[in-house]
């Protein structure tokens, strides 16, 4: 007994060493991007300025396919991209108003989140990207700062984003207005959105589906949808320490896809979403962003939201 009992542990060692050994994420810090790549491949790329802010792009999800629009990165996009919304840039966080200006748009008069530091880039069996950001109006006021924490990691086939993100009005007050223009975003890729009739759906916490989920408070919602012939979806999971939580949702069909806890009267609620910050004041938000297999139900998104909140 004392012989398979120490076999026992040594083949459980083994098991969780070669777990350990297959996950792996290496992350390589230029001057103006992070490379994250899982076992060797590609997972995605954090670059500190794309138009007007920071992003992910590209990221691949189960079975190394892009999950995000590749428009305006890539100038054509890809199949099934509509090119709109040059500010809906694969993955991102921003407003629409701050100090009544946008740093959401890019047009003529809009704001840009600019890079000041990498805080912290690291890998191993988890990958981490944390940076401070100054939000800086068309005349070269910052309005405000943030430190944004991405934690990259993987549950079989699926790749998760945990995304921290604190805001503090480091140079003043602030006002982050009620807009729904906003604010923690993706825009899917083209195949999956409802709009291409191939099969996208959303669904929500609340069991809202497709143009019933706008505006609407959720703990999360999944967008799913095929992509290069896989059934995917991409869940964002509102966590309840999170502000605003349970935060309405920017969440169109034709693939934009933003919890945005600050645009209450803009999503008919009566009430106003703004949020005022006095100097050295600040707020943060939570979320875990799921790239997964299949379809709301067989990936199980409300059993992970449980883990997530826990």
């Amino acid at each position: 007994m004392i012989h398979h009992c120490k076999m026992g542990v040594l083949l459980m060692g083994l098991v969780a060493t070669t777990l350990a050994a297959q996950n792996k994420f290496e992350v390589t810090q230029g001057e103006k991007q992070v490379d994250v790549k899982l076992n060797g491949e590609l997972l995605t790329t954090y670059h500190t300025t794309v138009g007007a802010k920071p992003i992910l792009w590209p990221i691949l999800g189960p079975h190394g396919i892009e999950m995000t629009r590749a428009y305006p990165q890539v100038a054509d996009g890809k199949k099934g991209e509509k090119k709109d919304h040059i500010h809906h840039r694969s993955f991102w966080f921003t407003h629409g108003d701050v100090n009544g200006i946008s740093f959401w748009h890019e047009n003529a008069k809009h704001g840009n989140t600019v890079h000041r530091k990498f805080v912290k880039v690291s890998g191993g069996e988890r990958a981490v990207i944390s940076t401070i950001n100054d939000w800086v109006g068309p005349d070269g006021k910052k309005h405000c700062e943030d430190q944004r924490t991405y934690t990259f990691f993987v549950d079989g086939k699926n790749r998760y984003v945990d995304v921290d993100i604190t805001v503090r009005a480091a140079f003043g007050p602030v006002t982050f207005g009620d807009t729904k223009e906003g604010s923690f975003g993706v825009r899917t890729a083209g195949t999956m959105k409802v709009d291409s009739k191939l099969g996208g759906k959303i669904v929500t916490s609340e069991g809202l589906k497709g143009t019933e989920a706008w505006g609407k408070p959720a703990a999360w919602v999944d967008y799913t949808g095929p992509v290069e012939g896989k059934t995917v979806g991409i869940a964002i999971l509102n966590h309840p320490q999170s502000y605003g939580y349970p935060s309405h949702w920017h969440v169109r069909t034709y693939g934009l896809f933003a919890a945005n806890p600050f645009g209450l009267k803009a999503f008919k609620t009566g009430k106003d979403g703004s949020l005022k910050l006095n100097k050295d004041e600040s707020f943060t938000l939570r979320y875990r962003v799921i790239f997964h297999e299949g379809d709301t139900v067989s990936a199980d998104i409300a059993g992970e939201f449980k883990k997530y909140s826990r």
